[in-house]
């Protein structure tokens, strides 16, 4: 049964852990986290991208695929589906396809008409029990086309969005997402703390997990963010342990070319990845 993200993170915050948002892409990562959450007794939050859900072949599927898996594992730990950089559109299907948590990403509005589509979504969310992210500033990378340079955000629109009675806020603090170049700056711990300063008790969320050094990590959950995303390490691992397997040409062996054998080490890569993070970010037994 999926939950709002909303316990988790004021839990997390309250403890000075993290819970992790894994972005899912198909059948195998979905299966990889799920698992990995209940072995470590971790809370989870199962991150979707419209262009993922597109590829999924909507977001019905992956409600339908994600609600039977947790049945059929017999999954109990908690488990929130989240949409992460949502549209106002994107938004509004997650909320008719049964999504427990969302993500508006009204970063690129002006901030009143980011304020008043937030507020709309806020009412409709918390009237079903689902959670809703918001964000101010843009986090920087690409993703699913959109560019940014990992600008910081401003403290006090960052209080306007928290205002709103969104339940976690994303702001930007120099982080991006994908792989960090050589020249990144590192996050802003100031921009950080006096967000922290301005929204209080609000759960705060790192966008572009992949690629911050660990001591930056717990840096940033010591001042206040409770959850926090990642995605591109687990592509990376997934792609790495594939492409062992048929450099070393086991898909040749036997019947290694059954996509159940030929996927198997990705699917262990990202265990191990998910594993390694919910470590990090303090999450294990906490569920």
């Amino acid at each position: 049964m999926l939950v709002s993200a909303k316990d988790m993170l004021v839990k997390a915050k309250a403890g000075k852990y993290a819970v992790g948002q894994f972005n899912i892409n198909n059948l195998e990562w979905t299966k990889a986290i799920l698992l990995t959450a209940q072995e470590l007794n971790s809370p989870v939050i199962l991150g979707v991208s419209e262009g993922a859900g597109k590829y999924m072949t909507g977001f019905k599927t992956v409600v339908g695929m994600v609600s039977a898996m947790i049945e059929e594992l017999g999954i109990t730990v908690p488990v929130a589906l989240h949409l992460d950089h949502g549209t106002y559109e994107g938004a509004k299907k997650c909320i008719a396809a049964g999504f427990s948590s969302i993500m508006f990403d009204g970063s690129h509005y002006p901030i009143e008409e980011n304020v008043e589509k937030t507020k709309e979504l806020v009412n409709i969310c918390h009237e079903k029990g689902m959670s809703i992210e918001a964000e101010v500033g843009s986090i920087g990378g690409e993703e699913d086309g959109v560019i940014g340079a990992g600008e910081c955000a401003d403290p006090n629109e960052c209080k306007m969005i928290a205002d709103l009675g969104v339940d976690m806020l994303a702001a930007g603090i120099g982080n991006i997402h994908g792989k960090y170049p050589a020249n990144w700056k590192g996050l802003s711990f100031e921009t950080l703390a006096a967000v922290q300063q301005k929204t209080g008790d609000m759960p705060l969320v790192l966008h572009g997990g992949t690629g911050i050094p660990d001591d930056m990590i717990k840096k940033a959950i010591s001042l206040g963010v409770a959850k926090i995303n990642v995605n591109t390490e687990c592509q990376l691992a997934f792609a790495d342990a594939t492409r062992k397997y048929i450099e070393a040409g086991k898909d040749l062996e036997g019947k290694g070319f059954d996509p159940r054998k030929l996927l198997a080490p990705g699917f262990e890569a990202i265990k191990a990845t998910v594993k390694e993070k919910m470590e990090l970010f303090g999450s294990v037994d906490k569920a």
